[in-house]
Parts: structure tokens; sequence; C-alpha cells
């Protein structure tokens, strides 16, 4: 979780964040997404067709992350990058998929502090259903049924981690 709270009147269906009330006021802090889109996506099938009939499930590696920056003009662009490799017992690689899928966002109303972890945590998880889609119907085309689904990711676990990482990373100043 986070220090952030929506809007009470946000939608529970996962629609853009509105920054206003019905009277037009500002209702409080929140966010909008103005534009997503696939900055980079990737799909290698290598040993095709034979890695289409391999017996059992493929061992899979995923790889997630996230990067977020502020420009000029005061919006916010935030990438979620997902890695899905598949590899079989004795077969080698079976698929590769590579996804960088972006957000535009209007952040208003949030407290400084406040701001990366909206940008790391919440902004991702508005994108991720879209870029699990891509993911799924790109290994669909590569001839995988059922194509492959990416479990759930806990945005606010990555954020911590994260934190903690850096908490006890090389801080050491020789101070007692």
């Amino acid at each position: 979780m986070t220090d952030a709270t929506a809007p009470n009147d946000t939608p529970a269906n996962g629609e853009d964040q509105t920054l206003t009330n019905e009277q037009g006021q500002p209702a409080g802090p929140g966010f909008r997404i103005l534009a997503q889109y696939v900055r980079d996506l990737s799909f290698e099938n290598p040993r095709a067709p034979e890695s289409l009939r391999i017996e059992g499930k493929p061992a899979i590696d995923m790889g997630v992350e996230l990067n977020a920056s502020g420009r000029p003009d005061g919006l916010f662009e935030v990438d979620l990058k997902l890695s899905v490799k598949a590899s079989g017992e004795n077969n080698g690689p079976v698929f590769h998929v590579e996804l960088v899928y972006g957000g535009l966002f209007a952040i208003q109303g949030v407290q400084p502090q406040d701001i990366e972890p909206m940008l790391l945590i919440e902004c991702p998880r508005y994108l991720f259903p879209f870029a699990r889609q891509i993911i799924a119907q790109a290994t669909a085309d590569g001839g995988f049924y059922p194509p492959f689904m990416v479990d759930p990711i806990d945005f606010a676990a990555i954020y911590v981690a994260r934190q903690q990482q850096i908490a006890s990373g090389p801080a050491d100043t020789g101070q007692a």
C-alpha cells in the first residue's frame, strides 16, 4: 500500500482518475493518464516450429523494470519494462519477449514526497493490464497456446524492496 489515497469518486473499474469533482473543483490528489503506448516490443521464437511442440511447461525467467521521469511541461512519463524468457528443460530457448510499455501522466494535488511512490506504484499498476495483454497476444501470435499470461505484479513490494536496497547500499560515511 502507499500513503497516497485516491479521490473518493475514483471509479472502481480502473478508468482514468478524474482530477476534478462534479462542480469542477479540484478533487484532491490523483493522476490522469493522457496517453499510453508501446515504446518497444520484441518477440523471438528462435526454434520455431519445434518450440511449439515441447512437452511440459517451460522454465520462465521474468524481469520487471520501472522508470519514471518528469518533463519540462510538468507531465510525467512512466515506462514499464517486462522481459520474459521461456526455455525447455533440454530443448533450449522456447521464446523471449520484451515489452516497454509507457504512459504519460498528469499528477495534481500530490505532496512532493508522495510523487515518487505514485509514479512507481500506482502508474505502473494502471499500465500493467494493457502490457499483460500485449504479451499474451504476442505469444499467441507466435503460435503458443495457451498464450503466456504474466502473473499479477505487486508494484508496492517492488518499490519497498528498492527503497530498502537504496537505504542499505554503500552509505558508509565513516561516522559512528
